[in-house]
Protein backbone atom coordinates (compact mmCIF):
# COMPACT_ATOMS: atom_id res chain seq x y z
CA UNK A 1 0.00 0.00 0.00
CA UNK A 2 2.99 2.36 0.34
CA UNK A 3 2.70 3.49 -3.29
CA UNK A 4 -0.96 4.44 -2.88
CA UNK A 5 -2.08 8.01 -2.27
CA UNK A 6 -5.29 7.90 -0.21
CA UNK A 7 -7.52 10.84 0.63
CA UNK A 8 -9.32 10.79 3.99
CA UNK A 9 -12.24 13.22 4.05
CA UNK A 10 -13.22 14.59 7.47
CA UNK A 11 -14.94 17.65 8.89
CA UNK A 12 -17.75 18.99 6.73
CA UNK A 13 -20.33 21.62 7.60
CA UNK A 14 -22.66 19.55 9.79
CA UNK A 15 -23.54 19.32 13.48
CA UNK A 16 -21.15 16.35 13.68
CA UNK A 17 -18.10 18.18 12.34
CA UNK A 18 -15.96 17.81 15.48
CA UNK A 19 -16.69 14.09 15.73
CA UNK A 20 -15.80 13.69 12.06
CA UNK A 21 -12.48 15.48 12.52
CA UNK A 22 -11.61 13.11 15.36
CA UNK A 23 -12.59 10.10 13.25
CA UNK A 24 -10.57 11.28 10.27
CA UNK A 25 -7.46 12.01 12.32
CA UNK A 26 -7.52 8.59 13.95
CA UNK A 27 -8.05 6.81 10.63
CA UNK A 28 -5.29 8.79 8.92
CA UNK A 29 -2.78 7.89 11.62
CA UNK A 30 -3.85 4.22 11.53
CA UNK A 31 -3.33 4.10 7.76
CA UNK A 32 0.02 5.86 7.97
CA UNK A 33 1.22 3.17 10.35
CA UNK A 34 0.44 0.74 7.54
CA UNK A 35 2.72 2.72 5.23
CA UNK A 36 -0.08 4.46 3.34
CA UNK A 37 0.48 7.95 1.91
CA UNK A 38 -2.49 9.80 3.38
CA UNK A 39 -3.87 13.28 2.78
CA UNK A 40 -6.39 14.35 5.42
CA UNK A 41 -8.60 17.21 4.26
CA UNK A 42 -12.03 18.79 4.57
CA UNK A 43 -14.92 18.55 2.16
CA UNK A 44 -15.28 22.15 1.04
CA UNK A 45 -15.42 24.30 -2.09
CA UNK A 46 -11.83 23.46 -2.97
CA UNK A 47 -12.39 19.69 -2.99
CA UNK A 48 -13.21 19.19 -6.67
CA UNK A 49 -10.31 21.31 -7.97
CA UNK A 50 -8.02 19.46 -5.54
CA UNK A 51 -9.23 16.07 -6.85
CA UNK A 52 -8.55 17.15 -10.44
CA UNK A 53 -5.06 18.40 -9.59
CA UNK A 54 -3.88 15.60 -7.26
CA UNK A 55 -5.85 12.55 -8.48
CA UNK A 56 -5.64 10.39 -5.34
CA UNK A 57 -5.73 6.65 -5.94
CA UNK A 58 -8.63 6.19 -3.52
CA UNK A 59 -10.60 7.96 -0.81
CA UNK A 60 -12.12 7.09 2.54
CA UNK A 61 -15.10 9.11 3.75
CA UNK A 62 -14.90 9.82 7.48
CA UNK A 63 -17.63 12.45 7.33
CA UNK A 64 -20.62 12.12 9.66
CA UNK A 65 -24.11 13.49 9.20
CA UNK A 66 -25.54 15.28 6.18
CA UNK A 67 -23.30 15.14 3.14
CA UNK A 68 -21.08 12.47 4.64
CA UNK A 69 -23.88 9.93 4.91
CA UNK A 70 -26.65 10.97 2.50
CA UNK A 71 -24.66 10.13 -0.62
CA UNK A 72 -23.77 13.68 -1.71
CA UNK A 73 -19.99 13.41 -1.28
CA UNK A 74 -20.10 9.81 -2.49
CA UNK A 75 -21.70 11.06 -5.71
CA UNK A 76 -19.00 13.73 -6.14
CA UNK A 77 -16.28 11.07 -5.83
CA UNK A 78 -18.13 8.90 -8.34
CA UNK A 79 -18.29 11.80 -10.80
CA UNK A 80 -14.60 12.51 -10.26
CA UNK A 81 -13.72 8.88 -10.92
CA UNK A 82 -12.08 8.40 -7.52
CA UNK A 83 -12.57 4.91 -6.00
CA UNK A 84 -13.69 5.15 -2.38
CA UNK A 85 -14.39 2.99 0.63
CA UNK A 86 -18.09 3.01 1.38
CA UNK A 87 -21.57 2.61 0.02
CA UNK A 88 -22.52 3.88 -3.45
CA UNK A 89 -24.33 7.24 -3.52
CA UNK A 90 -27.85 6.01 -4.32
CA UNK A 91 -27.90 3.38 -1.59
CA UNK A 92 -26.63 5.84 1.01
CA UNK A 93 -30.02 7.56 0.84
CA UNK A 94 -31.78 4.38 1.97
CA UNK A 95 -29.72 4.13 5.14
CA UNK A 96 -29.70 7.88 5.81
CA UNK A 97 -33.51 8.06 5.90
CA UNK A 98 -34.42 6.17 9.07
CA UNK A 99 -38.10 5.46 8.23
CA UNK A 100 -37.10 4.12 4.80
CA UNK A 101 -34.50 1.83 6.34
CA UNK A 102 -37.00 0.61 8.94
CA UNK A 103 -39.61 -0.05 6.26
CA UNK A 104 -37.20 -2.08 4.16
CA UNK A 105 -36.04 -4.11 7.14
CA UNK A 106 -39.63 -4.70 8.24
CA UNK A 107 -40.57 -5.92 4.76
CA UNK A 108 -37.57 -8.25 4.82
CA UNK A 109 -38.96 -9.91 7.96
CA UNK A 110 -36.77 -8.30 10.62
CA UNK A 111 -38.13 -6.86 13.85
CA UNK A 112 -38.11 -3.09 14.32
CA UNK A 113 -39.99 -0.99 16.91
CA UNK A 114 -43.35 0.31 15.70
CA UNK A 115 -43.13 3.90 14.51
CA UNK A 116 -44.71 6.91 12.85
CA UNK A 117 -43.22 9.86 10.99
CA UNK A 118 -44.78 13.27 11.42
CA UNK A 119 -43.91 16.54 9.72
CA UNK A 120 -43.74 19.83 11.58
CA UNK A 121 -46.71 21.27 9.68
CA UNK A 122 -48.86 18.27 10.66
CA UNK A 123 -48.90 19.48 14.27
CA UNK A 124 -49.83 22.97 13.11
CA UNK A 125 -52.58 21.80 10.74
CA UNK A 126 -54.19 19.14 12.94
CA UNK A 127 -53.59 20.59 16.39
CA UNK A 128 -50.62 19.61 18.51
CA UNK A 129 -52.55 18.69 21.68
CA UNK A 130 -54.94 16.21 20.13
CA UNK A 131 -52.24 14.74 17.92
CA UNK A 132 -49.89 14.15 20.85
CA UNK A 133 -52.65 12.45 22.84
CA UNK A 134 -53.48 10.19 19.89
CA UNK A 135 -49.83 9.42 19.34
CA UNK A 136 -49.31 8.37 22.94
CA UNK A 137 -52.42 6.18 22.82
CA UNK A 138 -51.47 4.57 19.49
CA UNK A 139 -47.82 3.75 20.20
CA UNK A 140 -47.88 3.66 23.99
CA UNK A 141 -45.22 4.86 26.40
CA UNK A 142 -42.29 5.20 26.64
CA UNK A 143 -41.39 6.62 23.23
CA UNK A 144 -38.21 7.66 21.44
CA UNK A 145 -38.41 10.83 19.35
CA UNK A 146 -35.63 11.61 16.89
CA UNK A 147 -35.04 13.44 13.61
CA UNK A 148 -35.91 11.20 10.68
CA UNK A 149 -32.41 11.77 9.30
CA UNK A 150 -29.11 12.32 11.05
CA UNK A 151 -26.72 10.61 13.40
CA UNK A 152 -24.96 10.73 16.77
CA UNK A 153 -28.38 10.81 18.50
CA UNK A 154 -28.59 14.56 17.91
CA UNK A 155 -32.12 15.72 18.72
CA UNK A 156 -33.13 12.31 20.10
CA UNK A 157 -35.12 12.17 23.34
CA UNK A 158 -36.80 9.42 25.36
CA UNK A 159 -40.19 10.37 26.82
CA UNK A 160 -42.17 8.48 29.43
CA UNK A 161 -45.22 10.74 29.58
CA UNK A 162 -47.27 12.65 27.00
CA UNK A 163 -46.44 15.88 28.81
CA UNK A 164 -42.79 15.42 27.78
CA UNK A 165 -43.58 15.10 24.06
CA UNK A 166 -43.72 18.85 23.18
CA UNK A 167 -40.22 19.44 24.51
CA UNK A 168 -38.90 16.37 22.72
CA UNK A 169 -40.49 17.57 19.48
CA UNK A 170 -38.72 20.91 19.80
CA UNK A 171 -35.41 19.06 20.19
CA UNK A 172 -36.05 16.85 17.14
CA UNK A 173 -37.39 19.61 14.88
CA UNK A 174 -34.21 21.61 15.53
CA UNK A 175 -32.49 19.13 13.17
CA UNK A 176 -35.16 18.74 10.49
CA UNK A 177 -38.82 19.24 9.66
CA UNK A 178 -39.84 15.58 10.08
CA UNK A 179 -39.66 13.56 13.30
CA UNK A 180 -39.58 9.79 13.76
CA UNK A 181 -41.66 8.69 16.76
CA UNK A 182 -40.76 5.16 17.78
CA UNK A 183 -41.77 2.76 20.52
CA UNK A 184 -39.02 2.50 23.11
CA UNK A 185 -37.96 -1.12 23.49
CA UNK A 186 -36.36 -1.93 26.84
CA UNK A 187 -33.39 -4.24 26.62
CA UNK A 188 -29.71 -4.48 25.82
CA UNK A 189 -28.51 -1.91 23.30
CA UNK A 190 -25.89 -3.23 20.91
CA UNK A 191 -23.95 -2.05 17.89
CA UNK A 192 -22.75 -4.49 15.23
CA UNK A 193 -20.16 -3.58 12.60
CA UNK A 194 -20.23 -5.40 9.25
CA UNK A 195 -17.20 -5.60 6.99
CA UNK A 196 -17.20 -6.85 3.39
CA UNK A 197 -14.72 -9.62 2.66
CA UNK A 198 -13.97 -11.81 -0.35
CA UNK A 199 -16.36 -14.41 1.09
CA UNK A 200 -19.16 -11.92 1.78
CA UNK A 201 -20.17 -9.56 4.60
CA UNK A 202 -18.86 -10.50 8.05
CA UNK A 203 -20.16 -9.25 11.39
CA UNK A 204 -17.59 -8.25 14.00
CA UNK A 205 -18.28 -8.90 17.71
CA UNK A 206 -21.26 -6.91 18.98
CA UNK A 207 -20.57 -3.98 21.30
CA UNK A 208 -22.93 -3.65 24.27
CA UNK A 209 -23.75 -0.08 25.27
CA UNK A 210 -24.60 0.85 28.88
CA UNK A 211 -24.96 4.64 29.28
CA UNK A 212 -25.00 6.01 32.83
CA UNK A 213 -28.04 8.14 31.97
CA UNK A 214 -29.99 5.19 30.59
CA UNK A 215 -30.17 6.82 27.14
CA UNK A 216 -27.34 6.72 24.60
CA UNK A 217 -27.54 10.40 23.64
CA UNK A 218 -24.87 12.65 22.09
CA UNK A 219 -23.18 13.44 25.40
CA UNK A 220 -23.11 9.76 26.39
CA UNK A 221 -21.58 8.84 23.03
CA UNK A 222 -18.71 11.28 22.94
CA UNK A 223 -17.86 12.06 26.58
CA UNK A 224 -15.40 9.56 28.00
CA UNK A 225 -16.65 7.88 31.17
CA UNK A 226 -20.38 8.43 30.67
CA UNK A 227 -20.97 5.07 28.99
CA UNK A 228 -19.67 1.59 29.74
CA UNK A 229 -19.02 -0.73 26.79
CA UNK A 230 -18.73 -4.51 26.73
CA UNK A 231 -17.10 -6.17 23.74
CA UNK A 232 -18.20 -8.76 22.96
CA UNK A 233 -21.68 -7.94 24.25
CA UNK A 234 -22.98 -9.95 27.21
CA UNK A 235 -25.51 -11.89 25.13
CA UNK A 236 -26.45 -15.52 24.84
CA UNK A 237 -24.94 -17.34 21.87
CA UNK A 238 -28.37 -17.33 20.23
CA UNK A 239 -28.93 -13.59 20.68
CA UNK A 240 -25.38 -12.78 19.55
CA UNK A 241 -25.95 -14.82 16.39
CA UNK A 242 -29.31 -13.10 15.82
CA UNK A 243 -27.71 -9.66 16.21
CA UNK A 244 -25.04 -10.60 13.66
CA UNK A 245 -27.72 -11.90 11.28
CA UNK A 246 -29.68 -8.66 11.65
CA UNK A 247 -26.64 -6.49 10.90
CA UNK A 248 -25.66 -8.58 7.88
CA UNK A 249 -29.30 -8.48 6.78
CA UNK A 250 -29.33 -4.68 6.96
CA UNK A 251 -26.06 -4.52 5.03
CA UNK A 252 -27.53 -6.67 2.25
CA UNK A 253 -31.14 -5.42 2.18
CA UNK A 254 -30.08 -1.77 1.96
CA UNK A 255 -27.37 -2.44 -0.62
CA UNK A 256 -24.53 -1.24 1.62
CA UNK A 257 -20.87 -1.72 0.76
CA UNK A 258 -17.50 -2.17 2.48
CA UNK A 259 -18.47 -1.17 6.01
CA UNK A 260 -21.62 -0.43 7.98
CA UNK A 261 -22.76 -0.35 11.60
CA UNK A 262 -26.21 -1.43 12.73
CA UNK A 263 -27.71 -0.32 16.05
CA UNK A 264 -30.22 -2.64 17.69
CA UNK A 265 -31.97 -3.58 20.93
CA UNK A 266 -32.09 -7.13 22.32
CA UNK A 267 -35.24 -7.48 24.43
CA UNK A 268 -35.79 -9.67 27.50
CA UNK A 269 -36.88 -12.57 25.27
CA UNK A 270 -33.66 -12.42 23.25
CA UNK A 271 -35.33 -10.93 20.16
CA UNK A 272 -33.27 -8.39 18.25
CA UNK A 273 -34.94 -5.17 17.06
CA UNK A 274 -33.44 -3.04 14.28
CA UNK A 275 -33.07 0.65 15.12
CA UNK A 276 -30.93 2.20 12.39
CA UNK A 277 -27.82 1.71 10.27
CA UNK A 278 -24.82 3.94 9.64
CA UNK A 279 -22.78 3.99 6.41
CA UNK A 280 -19.98 6.11 7.91
CA UNK A 281 -19.41 4.78 11.43
CA UNK A 282 -17.47 6.86 13.92
CA UNK A 283 -13.80 6.07 14.51
CA UNK A 284 -13.15 8.11 17.65
CA UNK A 285 -11.79 6.81 20.94
CA UNK A 286 -15.39 6.25 22.15
CA UNK A 287 -16.76 4.84 18.86
CA UNK A 288 -18.01 1.28 18.61
CA UNK A 289 -16.36 0.25 15.32
CA UNK A 290 -12.77 0.45 16.68
CA UNK A 291 -13.90 -1.47 19.77
CA UNK A 292 -15.32 -4.23 17.59
CA UNK A 293 -12.17 -4.32 15.46
CA UNK A 294 -10.00 -4.71 18.57
CA UNK A 295 -12.28 -7.42 19.99
CA UNK A 296 -11.94 -9.31 16.71
CA UNK A 297 -8.16 -9.23 17.15
CA UNK A 298 -7.63 -6.97 14.14
CA UNK A 299 -6.00 -3.61 13.49
CA UNK A 300 -8.00 -0.60 12.30
CA UNK A 301 -5.40 0.51 9.78
CA UNK A 302 -4.94 -2.98 8.37
CA UNK A 303 -8.69 -3.46 8.04
CA UNK A 304 -9.16 -0.17 6.17
CA UNK A 305 -6.13 -0.90 4.01
CA UNK A 306 -7.89 -4.07 2.89
CA UNK A 307 -11.08 -2.09 2.19
CA UNK A 308 -9.06 0.38 0.12
CA UNK A 309 -7.70 -2.56 -1.90
CA UNK A 310 -11.29 -3.66 -2.52
CA UNK A 311 -12.25 -0.18 -3.68
CA UNK A 312 -9.28 -0.05 -6.05
CA UNK A 313 -10.20 -3.43 -7.49
CA UNK A 314 -13.78 -2.36 -8.37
Amino acid sequence: MSDRHVLVLAGGLTHEREVSLRSGSRLAESLRRQGVDVTLRDADASLLPWLVQHRPDAAVIALHGGRGENGAVHGVLEMAGVPFVGTAAHECRLAWDKPTAKTMMHRAGFLTPNWMTLAHNTFRDLGAGALIDSLAHHLGMPLMLKPYQGGSALGATKVTDAAEVPGALVQAFAYGDVVLVEQFVTGTEVSVTVIDTDSGPRALPAVEIVPDSGVFDYESRYTAGLTTYFTPARLSDESAAAAADLAIGAHRELGLRDVSRTDAIVDADGRVHFLEVNVSPGLTETSMLPMAVEAAGEDLGHLYSALIDRALAR
